[in-house]
Order: C-alpha cells, then structure tokens, then sequence
C-alpha cells in the first residue's frame, strides 16, 4: 500500500495555490510601495511665506524629483501584476466546481433500499449482470460510452453484490468503506495535469531551479550586501571610513564640511569629465571677494587652501559646489545651478555619519561642530555668518545695515526684539527692503520654532533624593516662543513641576502611555489628561535646501573642564502640546516637557555640566546653561524614607544660564 499522487485534473486546487503564493508576496510589496508613495512631509505644517528666490522652482524640482525616486517603476509594475494574477485566481475560484468526493455505497450501485430483502439483491444483481456482461453488452456512441466504462460498471456491481453476500468482503465494506479492504491515501498536488504531462516537467524544473537556485539568492544577496554596504544612517561604508579618518578633536564647521566632501557619493554624481567640468569656473565664483566675509563662498582663507591643496577630481568639485551653496553663490549656468542646490543634501547626509563618529568619541567640539554644520546646510549659510540670512530677502547689505561694523553677530531673537520703527529704520528704505519684503521678513520669523528654556532639573521618579548609580531623569521644561512674540504670558508655574505617575502604574513609568499627568486629586492619585498624539512642529523654513526637513532638538551634558560629552544626545522631534494653533502662525506658549534618563555618577557630590539644547535646522536658536546634579549618600535616602513629616522631594537641580 502506498501513495498515489493524483495532480489537479478538474482545476480547482491549483487556483488556491497560486493565489496563496502571490498574497504571500505581492502583500508586503504593496505596503513598501505605498509606505514609499506616502509622503510624510504633506500631513506636517509649514512656515507660511509667499518668499521665493530665483532658484526657488529648481528647488521645488529635486523636491519632487527625490520623492519619486523611491516610488520605483518595476515595484509598481510587479504590484499591479500580482493583483492581477490574484483577482484572476478569485474568479477560477468562484466559477470552477469544485470535485465532489462520493462515499462508495453497494444500495446506489444496484440502485435498491437499504431495507432489501437477500431475495431482492440476488435478483437485481442477476438482472443487472446480465445487462452489463461485457460478453452482451456494446458501447453506445451516442452516450459517448466506452468498453472500459462498461467493464468498470460491471465490476462495480459484482463488488457491490459481494458487499452484500460475502462475509469477508462485507467486514471489509463495514470497517474499512470499500470491499477491497485498507485503501492507500492519496495526495492531490495542485499543479495542473498539462503543466507535468507530455514533457513538460522539466520546465516545471527549470522554473523551480530559477527561483529558487538563482533569483532568491540573488535577492537575499543583494538585500544582504546593501546593509553591508550602507552604514545605519544610510551613508556609504567606504564614506563612513573615509570621514573617520577625516575626525579631529579639534574639528570646526569648515572642517566638516570639508570633510563631507570626501563622501564616495559624489564619484556617482560626477562621473567621467564631470568631476573637471567647469570647476575653475566655479572656484573663481566663490573666492571671488565677499560683502560680509573674505570670500563670496564665505570659507575662510584656511580653507581656501584646503581647497586648492586638492587634486581635481570629485572632492575638488563637490567641494567647490558646496562652498557655493553655502555661499548662495550665482554661478551663472542651469547646470551648475542645479549640481549646486544637490549636493547639499547628500552632504546633510552624510553629516549624520560625522555625528555618529563624533558620539563614539565623546568629545564635545567635534559633536556641536557637526550640529552646526547641520544648520548651516539646510538654511544655506557659511560658518559665522549672520543668522539674520535665515529671514527672506535678507542680504548681506541688509544684515550689514543692521550690524554695520560690529563683529558680534546679531541673532534673529535680538533683530526681532528691537521695536518695530528700529527695525524699519535699519532695513527698510532705498536699496534696502520694501515696506512688503520687510513684512515677509518679519511673518516668517514669527513663525520660527525657537525652543525657550524655562527650567531644568535632575530627580528619580518617585524618590526624595538621587543616590550614587540611581537612574536620573534630566527634565527640561521650555516654551516654543518665535522671534518677535508679543503678549508672552507668564510662566504658571505648576507647569513646571513633573508629577510622578502612581506607584502600580508601571506602563506611565515606561513611558508607554500617551496620557499626561496634569494634576493630583485630594487622595494624591494622579490625574490624567485625555489621550493626546504627539505634536510634530512645522517643517524647518529652508527655501534653499532641496529636502522637506523637520526640524530636531538634541540634548545633552558635557564636562566644560574636560571637553567631553558626559550625556549622550537624546533627540527629540514630536512634542506632547501643540506648538502653534490651528492658524500655523499663532504660537501657543504651551510648556513642553523634555526627559532623558542616565545613571547617576557612582560617589556622591556635587556634579556641574553644561546643558546643551541644539536645534538641527536654525541657526541661533540654541541653548546653553549650567545644570547642577546633586548626589546624595545612599543613606540619606533611608534617613528621608523614614522621616514621614517630609512631604515633598529635595529636586537635585540648579540651573545657570550661560551667556
């Protein structure tokens, strides 16, 4: 007794088969290109301004151009097949019958009751014998009949009737449903018959061997060499180790970014003769003499060396290209143009890789360093510039009209405080702006995103005091006040407390909540606030960068006497209250609450860092302070724990705002 292998000969199982292969497949290729096709950036707000410069449409261009990279031709291709293939399988499904598998039953083969009498089944089996003996029986051609038919029936009926009569075959017919006794099992393999009859297996074989021998490995290869290929911030490896190589401890922005021009990225975007194509032009055009600094690229003349020290090629040129950018620097050619307003973000990428080097070295000047070089590259701006050219049609004659010849830069907060006839006085008039450009200048920096410290404190949720080793959360409490504000309320100052949730909530303690604490009712169990998603703020106004980009808010402690990074960075893009109102212009004061958590240092004492809180997308809206970890001995802790007349935590905090 064995198997018998019986392929679909009616077409109804292959259709399943099919259709489970493609869903497998063609599902989780839909999500990748939906999740592709889906913009993010188009449900975020934006800084509203009508400003646009000449390059502005170029801009728009690459925008475009870059989100439809990802939406990739054959992936469409392959989808919209796979959902073919699968409604196609669904209609063979619903219009092709399904076999029906009858039970063998001696009664329906003699065509008698089951109540018949042994008189009755001996008579019908001879009637029946005799009618369908092959010696007196021919097939019918018009009932498309054939001798193997008729022979089969006769057979048929002498196993029914022995069923009926025969002791052994009727025990065989009882226990086991067929007369011949313990039957083989079957396997139905849903490919059809065609598809392996006639000498088609080996084609059968040949597919088989092609996506299994040949196209999945490839895949998994393929899939398997590209993250080996990229680092996890998406740059190339071999850019990875040539910026690791490029590190310095005492790296400036003007570094980095020469630095960034050694990325690997650059030899794919100009190969051949591209890499010499028009490079002196270039150079000529941004160590051309400058308003505000030594040179219209705004390098200084260190770089300028760096510069020329290299051998042309696509380093030489893409740093040229960046330093132009950077510059805002005419050159005069569509071409060029558009090289330069690209190589900024491939540069913005690959900063990501320099930051993650920086962090693995801990080192504080190399770290902000790469934070800088992050502003000035998304609002296209040289090292040491104004922050006032973040402000539409600010020139550099507008920003020298407002700083004239001092050396200390003016911030876009300090421009904006000054009252509104001071300012029109400085930058509104002839060969100045406009009554209407000074407006736009001043819309849009009202509407910039500039993160204002009120507090920070260090505590251990639900202690008294922070002991050696505890684990300690910074939390940094700051309202979103634009440049320029008017009517700023005072700050309430419960909001700057950070209740601790209750003792068994421990999915508020992990942060798995999305409820906010906002008070304490009179037994002390916390009150929670209605479910709330997280707040994402406009995306960064950068009329220059060729990418959407939301902006992002790191903080972090360093040691000021060792020049090190004592906290890494945590990094915050989505807050839990909204930043503007329902306008996108109107600021909402809200406080917004920061937390990072760290282990305590293992002695106890007094602890002083520098609170760094750095925006990744503006120039000058940074903070600085001095924050003060107090530790306390571990028996403090238990002396506090015993004493029932304190009723509130000692916070081990003090905060000191660095100029």
């Amino acid at each position: 007794m064995g198997a018998d292998y019986a392929y679909d000969e009616e077409g109804y199982l292959w259709p399943f088969f099919v259709f489970t292969l493609t869903f497998i497949v063609t599902l989780p290729l839909t999500y990748l290109l939906v999740s592709r096709s889906r913009d993010p950036a188009a449900a975020l707000k934006r800084v509203q301004s009508d400003y646009r410069h000449e390059h502005a449409d170029l801009v728009d261009t690459l925008r475009k151009q870059e989100k439809r990279k990802d939406r990739k031709l054959w992936l469409l291709a392959f989808v919209m097949a796979g959902w073919a293939v699968m409604g196609y399988m669904l209609y063979l499904i619903n219009t092709t019958e399904a076999p029906t598998q009858k039970i063998w039953n001696p009664y329906d083969i003699l065509s008698i009751p089951e109540s018949a009498s042994i008189k009755v089944i001996k008579s019908t089996y001879k009637k029946l014998s005799l009618r369908f003996h092959p010696d007196k029986i021919r097939p019918d051609a018009s009932r498309n009949e054939t001798l193997e038919d008729l022979n089969a029936r006769y057979v048929e009926i002498s196993k029914a009737y022995q069923a009926l009569t025969d002791e052994e075959v009727r025990n065989n017919y009882i226990q086991y449903g067929n007369p011949d006794g313990k039957q083989g099992y079957s396997i139905n393999i849903a490919l059809p018959k065609a598809m392996v009859s006639d000498g088609n297996g080996k084609y059968i074989v040949l597919i088989y061997s092609a996506l299994f021998g040949v196209l999945l490995p490839y895949l998994v290869g393929s899939w398997w060499y590209g993250t080996l290929r990229r680092s996890k911030e998406g740059s190339l490896m071999e850019s990875a180790n040539r910026l690791f190589r490029a590190y310095q401890d005492d790296i400036d922005e003007g570094g980095v970014i020469t630095a960034l021009s050694e990325g690997k990225e650059y030899e794919d975007l100009f190969k051949g003769n591209k890499a010499d194509s028009q490079l002196s032009r270039i150079e000529s055009k941004i160590l051309a003499e400058g308003e505000l600094s030594p040179f219209a690229g705004g390098l200084s003349v260190k770089h300028k060396e760096k510069l020329q020290n290299l051998e042309s090629g696509p380093q030489r040129k893409a740093l040229a290209l960046l330093w132009a950018y950077l510059g805002r620097v005419e050159l005069d050619d569509p071409a060029l143009n558009k090289a330069k307003l690209e190589v900024a973000p491939i540069s913005h990428a690959l900063n990501k890789s320099f930051t993650a080097i920086s962090l693995a070295y801990m080192n504080t000047a190399p770290l902000l360093a790469s934070y800088y070089t992050s502003q000035l590259l998304i609002q296209a701006l040289p090292p040491k510039s104004s922050p006032l050219l973040q402000l539409p049609y600010f020139t550099p004659k507008i920003v020298k009209a407002v700083e004239g010849d001092s050396r200390i830069r003016t911030s876009v907060q300090s421009f904006m405080d000054r009252p509104d006839s001071k300012r029109r006085s400085l930058v509104v008039g002839k060969n100045l702006l406009t009554e209407q450009q000074y407006k736009e200048a001043v819309k849009v920096a009202k509407q910039l995103p500039y993160l204002r410290v009120a507090k920070a404190y260090f505590k251990v949720t639900g202690e008294r005091c922070i002991i050696p080793s505890s684990l300690v959360t910074l939390v940094v409490k700051g309202r979103f006040v634009p440049p320029g504000s008017e009517k700023l309320p005072e700050v309430n100052e419960p909001d700057l407390e950070d209740i601790d949730p209750a003792e068994d909530d421990l999915d508020a303690i992990l942060g798995r909540k999305t409820k906010k604490q906002i008070g304490k009712d009179e037994n002390g169990k916390p009150i929670m606030s209605a479910d709330s998603e997280p707040i994402l703020p406009p995306l960064a106004s950068a009329p220059y960068f060729a990418r959407d980009h939301s902006p992002r808010w790191h903080v972090f402690l360093t040691d000021s006497k060792q020049g090190r990074v004592a906290v890494p960075p945590f990094t915050f893009a989505q807050f839990d209250r909204p930043v503007f109102q329902e306008d996108g212009r109107t600021p909402t004061f809200a406080m917004q609450t920061l937390k990072a958590q760290f282990q305590a240092p293992p002695q106890a004492g007094h602890y002083t860092f520098v609170m760094h809180v750095v925006c990744d997308s503006y120039v000058g809206f940074d903070t600085k302070m001095e924050v003060t970890l107090i530790v306390d001995e571990a028996s403090k802790a238990a002396e506090m724990a015993d004493d029932d007349q304190i009723s509130e935590p000692d916070e081990g905090w003090s905060t000191t705002f660095l100029p």
